[in-house]
C-alpha cells in the first residue's frame, strides 16, 4: 500500500470513529445488563435482572431527556476476559452503563475498563469489598452488598453467640477470598480464632476432600466463602457426611433466596445470612415482589432488586444532569438520595458504596413457613454505618 492509500485510510478510520462518537451522542440512554444467563448465578441475576432492569425503565417512562430507553444483555459466563470484550463493544457502540456483573473478577476488569471510557459500571451482583477499596474508581458503584457487609452481619453475630472456631471453605478466586479475608478479620476481632481453610474451583461438583479437611480441623463453625450453586452443593454434601450430626454448624457467608429455596427448608434450616433485602419485609416489597413474580414466577434475589434500584437511581440522575455525560450523572448520583421500595434515605459515597440498612435473617424450619418463599425470619436490622466498612479504611484513592 502506497503512503497516499495509507493516510487516506487513517483519515477513513479518524472520520468514522467521529462520526460513531456522534452518532452516540445523538442517541438515546442505553442500558448493558451483563449478567451470569446459565452458570452458578443465573438464578440471582441472570434474566431476572434484565427484567427488573425493564420494569425500572417501565416505572420511569420509558423515556429520559425525551429519548427511548434501550436495553442490551449478554451472559459474561463468569469470565473476565469475555466480559471485558462484551463491555469494550458495548461501551464503544453508545451504552451507558453496564449493570450486574456477578463475579469480582468480572466486576474489576470491567470497571477498569468503565473507568478508561469514561462510562459507568454499576455492579449490583458481585461483592468484593476491593470493588470501593483500593480498585474504585470515579465511575463505578458498587449498589447491593459486599463481603465486608456479609462479614460484620453474619460472621460478628456467629462469634458472639459462642461460634469462636473456624475453618473457611473458599471459592478460589477474587470474591471467594475477599470474603474469607473479611469474615476471619470480624472473626479475630470479636475474640474468635480461624483454624484453617481449604479453597476449591469455581462450579466445584465433588466437595469431600474440602469438607473432610473441614471436619479434620475440629471447628465448630465452617464458613462458607463462596456463592451459588457451590454453596448449596456444600451444605448437602456436609448433611451426608454428618458434619452437623457432629456439633458443626455451616454458615453461608453469602446466601441468596433462591439458594435456600433450592436447598429447601429441611436442609437450609438454622442458616443464618445476611442480605440487603427480602421480598416480605413490608408492604412495598411485597408489592414489588408480586409484580416480579408475576414475570418470572419465582421471588426475587436482593442482586434482583438491586438492578431495578440502581437503574431507577440513574435514570433520575440522568434527567436531573440533563445530560448523558457520565462525570455529569456520577455527581447526582452522590447528590440525589436513594428512595424506593428497596432503599430509604440511601446515599452513594465517593467510594462507590451504597449505603443502606442490611438485614441479618435466618432460614426458618419447614413448619414455621406458610408458603413456597416464606422462608426467612428476620434477627436484626443493621444500620449502613456499622454494616459498611469506614470510608477511611477501604484504601480508595478517591478519599482524601
Amino acid at each position: 500500500m502506497t503512503l497516499k492509500l495509507v493516510r487516506r485510510a487513517a483519515f477513513a478510520a479518524v472520520i468514522a470513529g467521529f462520526a460513531q462518537t456522534a452518532m452516540a451522542e445523538e442517541g438515546g440512554v442505553k442500558i448493558g445488563v451483563l449478567a451470569d444467563m446459565s452458570g452458578v448465578y443465573a438464578d440471582i441475576g441472570g434474566q431476572g435482572s434484565v427484567e427488573a432492569v425493564k420494569m425500572a425503565i417501565a416505572d420511569f417512562g420509558g423515556k429520559v431527556l425525551g429519548k427511548p430507553i434501550e436495553v442490551v444483555s449478554a451472559d459474561g459466563q463468569n469470565k473476565p476476559d469475555i466480559a471485558t470484550n462484551i463491555a469494550r463493544q458495548w461501551y464503544d457502540s453508545g451504552v451507558d452503563i453496564i449493570t450486574d456483573v456477578p463475579s469480582s473478577g468480572m466486576a474489576l476488569a470491567v470497571m477498569q475498563l468503565a473507568k478508561e471510557k469514561k462510562k459507568i459500571a454499576q455492579i449490583t451482583s458481585a461483592g468484593s469489598s476491593d470493588i470501593t477499596g483500593k480498585s474504585c474508581t470515579a465511575y463505578s458503584t458498587h449498589w447491593t452488598w459486599d463481603t465486608y457487609a456479609m462479614s460484620s452481619g453474619t460472621g460478628k453475630t456467629i462469634v458472639k453467640r459462642g461460634g469462636k472456631d473456624w475453618f473457611f471453605l473458599t471459592a478460589d478466586y477474587v470474591f471467594g477470598k475477599t470474603l474469607e479475608r473479611d469474615t476471619a478479620a470480624v472473626v479475630e476481632a470479636n475474640g474468635g480464632k480461624v483454624l484453617g481453610s481449604v479453597r476449591h474451583p469455581l462450579s466445584t461438583v465433588d466437595f469431600s476432600s474440602f469438607l473432610l479437611q473441614a471436619q479434620a480441623s475440629k471447628a465448630k463453625i465452617i464458613g462458607l466463602a463462596n456463592g451459588g450453586t457451590d454453596m448449596t452443593n456444600a451444605v448437602k454434601q456436609s448433611i451426608e457426611f454428618g458434619l452437623q450430626r457432629d456439633g458443626t454448624q455451616l454458615v453461608a457467608l453469602i446466601a441468596f433466596i433462591s439458594d435456600i429455596h433450592s436447598l429447601g427448608l429441611k436442609d437450609a434450616q438454622g442458616l443464618m445470612l445476611t442480605e440487603a433485602f427480602y421480598w416480605d419485609l413490608n408492604d412495598e416489597t411485597r408489592a414489588w415482589s408480586k409484580r416480579f413474580y408475576e414475570k418470572m414466577k419465582r421471588m426475587p434475589s436482593m442482586t434482583q432488586a438491586g438492578a431495578y434500584s440502581g437503574t431507577l437511581h440513574y435514570l433520575k440522575a440522568v434527567q436531573a444532569a440533563g445530560t448523558r455525560d457520565a462525570d455529569a450523572v456520577m455527581a447526582k448520583m452522590r447528590e440525589l438520595p436513594i428512595n424506593d421500595f428497596m432503599t430509604k434515605n440511601g446515599h452513594l459515597r465517593i467510594d462507590g458504596r451504597v449505603m443502606r440498612d442490611m438485614y441479618l435473617f435466618q432460614a426458618k424450619k419447614p413448619e414455621e413457613s406458610k408458603s413456597e418463599w416464606d422462608l426467612y425470619k428476620l434477627v436484626a436490622t443493621i444500620p449502613a454505618e456499622e454494616a459498611y466498612r469506614p470510608l477511611k479504611d477501604g484504601g480508595c484513592p478517591l478519599v482524601k
